[in-house]
């Protein structure tokens, strides 16, 4: 798992085929059934149009609502916010990492955590991310985390349209799915976390790296924080939580100081 977690984040062109026989090339005797079994489990999926994997499962019983982004300028921030779940590899099994992005400033307004995939993580970002401000538009997928009635009634409570991704299509929530990439390969394969404290920690330290330092090209070299127009600090949302001990005296290989890339994200 942990290597097609990254040839994904390579060549998120490559479906089950192309994985299988890389995955051969590099001397695993693996067949499709087995290969298609994993990309499932993580929630992964080729670039080109098809059915999500398991993140996103959608609930026939939900509300389907429409998306309502198609050709919509993004020209302000809380125009536009968007949620997404991702798969986070831990030395031992994995876990799962909502964030919740304002799309004008790729500004990260809140993350959670969890080992399971029920919706509480989701709603905890959620109304974490509503407390700092209020978007016109939210959109997500069709997961049932997202369209479950404890996640919409926030929404719906708070006066805010909901749009959802067309099934299959992996670039209606594009800015988010940039945000994997970038999380994934600048601090999530720097190392192999081994508690879940330990992870919270790290991603943590990043995503107040990533909204209040990292530059980007599109926002002008500016971060997201600048653009965003919060004031200096990062929110209390995104502060590193405690972490305990034993943690911070673990495998130093583990432990070490992240390598953080400047690049176009």
């Amino acid at each position: 798992m942990k290597m097609i977690d990254e040839q994904y984040v390579r060549t998120p062109c490559y479906g089950i085929d192309k994985m299988t026989e890389w995955l051969r090339l590099q001397g695993h005797s693996v067949n499709h059934k087995r290969v298609r079994r994993l990309v499932r489990q993580m929630g992964l999926e080729c670039i080109y149009p098809r059915p999500r994997g398991n993140l996103s499962s959608p609930d026939k019983q939900h509300k389907v609502s429409p998306y309502l982004l198609r050709e919509v300028p993004i020209i302000r921030p809380d125009q536009v916010w968007s949620a997404d779940i991702t798969y986070i590899r831990m030395y031992r099994g994995w876990l799962y990492l909502v964030a919740v992005m304002d799309w004008f400033s790729r500004y990260v307004l809140s993350w959670e955590v969890s080992i399971t995939l029920e919706s509480d993580f989701c709603v905890s970002a959620l109304k974490a991310a509503l407390r700092q401000g209020q978007p016109e538009i939210f959109n997500t997928d069709q997961g049932s985390q997202f369209t479950s009635v404890d996640f919409t009634t926030v929404l719906l409570k708070a006066s805010v349209q909901i749009s959802r991704d067309g099934k299959g299509r992996v670039f209606d929530n594009i800015f988010i799915e940039r945000l994997w990439r970038t999380v994934k390969v600048e601090e999530v394969y720097l190392r192999d976390y081994q508690t879940l404290a330990e992870a919270r920690y790290y991603l943590g330290r990043y995503f107040e790296f990533y909204n209040n330092e990292r530059l980007h090209q599109a926002l002008g070299y500016r971060s997201p924080a600048a653009v965003y127009g919060v004031a200096v600090g990062p929110p209390v949302a995104l502060r590193a939580p405690f972490v305990p001990t034993a943690v911070l005296t673990g495998d130093k290989a583990t432990l070490k100081e992240p390598i953080f890339c400047l690049d176009n994200g």
